[in-house]
């Protein structure tokens, strides 16, 4: 009997060291850098003075030291100074560019929110203007800078204006770090914690304004609403209008596609040593789903190294070619799966992707239709047979069409265009050292549906004979004369073809298609990346190693400008990216009838994940 307390006391001791323990680990895991990666996304203070019609805007939602601290935690041990000083850089660079020195006038006070908005001018006419909010940690710590900000620039000369304006104080004047030129500015406290800094009083004016009324701030805009709770997670919540997207992302928007009311959504998140990106398109014309099935068995039997590794869903209807008639179910043939793409260039990609969601459709919400879109079904990936293509392909076509054609078009030979122009997909587009390599089914294109194009470019198909098994080439003569033998000619390939079972394999060259076929190992790292994307039904997918990614994004305009602020060059940390798109597809309703959280995605949504890989 005895023994009865003794153990009663044990097992409520051991309770006890088991939940301080346990809410000991939790604490940590709270305050750790690495929480970043799952941050809630959320809309700042600072929205309800950013109109709607902002032509960029984008909130930082935590502390201006956190990006440091991340890079510091993640990064191997001997670069983690230098990428912790990298993103430190950067930062410093972007107050530097609104005129402050982060070290001397924010750090002692600056909170867990930032946010910089492009206000267009009422008139429609001239430069846009920008306001620049700040909160602060304390609410002595906002005032403490306001004061000492305008008394620096004021020692240095500056004519100070104060004024009120819907009963707010304003302080205007003219001010700049040292050795730069003076600019306007205006600043505005508001409740003691948020700061406001504009480019000059006008604009301030104008964020003062749309604060009073919810039908012109982000705050209370439903559509935005809607999609910070669609996306969920991030850092960084950026949005853009379409004259933002040509002007300041380089990224033309089409007016067939989008609306001037169009906004892009995307949030920022850290993810492992890389940056993800998830980002909502509202676009006018309806976007059917059009689900990739069939690409697991294409991409187990790839047994070679790639550069890039992308796959499409139905190449030819991008391409131009009319709809198919779905068959009878019971007439489908049986193929062995799958499809992949071809590698498209993510910056000509977004030149041709346009931008937005519509003003009062919500970009994750059909506003005209108030039920639910029911869940696009989700065919069993062992299940190899053709599947019926969307009746609306427009939207589709007019986003990638352009760029698939160019893309195919800069291969060498005439035959990645015409097999993607004749593939209802799945397509597997494969780039490596020694040339492209796409994977489709054995059955579509069938090589007899290439023959008169080929032979009208002048090449000729013959079989060959490759290590014993017989393959498909096309080939054309040319006349190479050499001195002392002007009669020598030369066989220009324009590619080969290998069938594997319910498979065809088409490579530039031969040793494209016998690396293929003796080759033992899948590109891991490539298929790694694509499953990391989390959409394997996404109609549009792409994996790159490093060298790809930093070829395009060298292009790129924001990439270069984040690398001019941080005064480094970012491109040479790139070691990898991947992407994908595909139509934004809402959960369906509960069940029991209640109005789901979320509303559904509109028609003609557009989703877009991508990840970029740092070192």
């Amino acid at each position: 009997m005895k023994a009865r307390p003794f153990l009663a006391a044990v097992l409520t001791a051991a309770l006890v060291l088991l939940g301080l323990g346990a809410g000991a680990w939790w604490l940590v895991l709270e305050r750790s850098p690495l929480a970043l990666q799952h941050q809630p996304l959320a809309l700042p203070l600072a929205a309800r003075f950013v109109p709607r019609s902002a032509p960029l805007t984008l909130h930082w939602l935590v502390g201006p030291e956190a990006a440091g601290s991340y890079a510091r935690a993640v990064a191997p041990p001997r670069q983690r100074r230098s990428a912790a000083e990298a993103l430190d850089r950067l930062r410093d660079g972007a107050f530097a560019a609104a005129g402050l020195d982060y070290a001397s006038e924010l750090s002692p006070w600056l909170g867990g929110e930032v946010s910089l908005a492009l206000l267009t001018p009422p008139d429609q006419v001239g430069e846009p203007g920008w306001v620049l909010a700040l909160r602060s940690r304390d609410n002595e710590g906002a005032r403490r800078f306001l004061q000492r900000f305008w008394q620096t620039r004021s020692l240095a000369g500056t004519d100070l204006q104060v004024s009120r304006y819907r009963g707010m104080g304003l302080i205007s004047g003219r001010g700049a770090l040292v050795g730069q030129s003076p600019r306007p500015l205006a600043t505005a406290l508001i409740h003691d914690d948020l700061v406001l800094i504009a480019s000059g009083r006008g604009v301030l004016e104008q964020a003062l304004d749309v604060s009073q009324i919810d039908e012109l701030n982000q705050a209370a805009s439903p559509p935005l609403r809607q999609a910070v709770a669609r996306l969920g997670q991030g850092v960084a919540l950026l949005t853009a209008r379409p004259a933002a997207l040509e002007r300041w992302l380089g990224l033309p928007a089409d007016p067939q596609l989008i609306s001037p009311a169009s906004e892009l959504v995307a949030a920022l998140s850290p993810s492992g040593r890389g940056l993800a990106v998830d980002a909502l398109v509202q676009l006018r014309a309806p976007l059917a789903p059009r689900p990739l099935v069939g690409a697991e068995v294409l991409q187990q039997q790839l047994h070679t190294p790639v550069a890039s590794l992308a796959l499409l869903q139905d190449p030819a209807t991008l391409l131009g070619a009319p709809e198919p008639t779905p068959a009878p179910a019971a007439e489908a043939p049986a193929f062995a799966a799958a499809a992949e793409g071809q590698p498209l260039d993510p910056v000509q990609l977004a030149d041709e992707a346009p931008s937005g969601v519509e003003a009062e459709a919500p970009v994750a919400v059909a506003a005209e239709d108030p039920q639910p879109a029911p869940e696009q079904a989700r065919p069993a990936p062992a299940t190899l047979a053709p599947t019926p293509t969307p009746t609306s392909p427009d939207a589709w076509r007019a986003l990638l069409g352009p760029v698939l054609a160019r893309a195919l078009a800069a291969e060498a030979g005439p035959l990645p265009a015409l097999v993607a122009a004749a593939d209802r997909g799945p397509l597997l587009w494969a780039r490596q050292e020694e040339g492209w390599l796409l994977g489709t089914r054995a059955d579509s294109p069938a090589p007899e549906a290439l023959q008169a194009d080929l032979t009208g470019q002048g090449f000729t198909a013959a079989p060959l004979t490759l290590q014993g098994q017989t393959l498909e080439a096309w080939t054309q003569l040319e006349s190479r004369p050499v001195r002392g033998n002007p009669d020598q000619l030369q066989a220009r390939l324009a590619g080969a073809r290998s069938a594997q079972g319910d498979l065809a394999w088409w490579g530039q060259g031969l040793a494209v298609l016998a690396q293929q076929r003796e080759g033992h190992g899948q590109p891991r790292r490539r298929l790694e990346q694509l499953q990391a994307l989390g959409t394997p039904q996404a109609p549009v997918q792409w994996a790159m190693d490093g060298a790809t990614a930093r070829g395009l994004l060298a292009r790129w305009q924001p990439w270069r400008l984040l690398a001019t602020l941080a005064s480094t060059p970012l491109t040479e940390r790139l070691e990898g990216g991947a992407l994908s798109l595909d139509a934004d597809v809402p959960a369906a309703a509960p069940a029991s009838g209640a109005a789901p959280r979320v509303a559904p995605a509109a028609r003609g949504a557009l989703r877009l994940h991508a990840v970029l890989e740092l070192g």
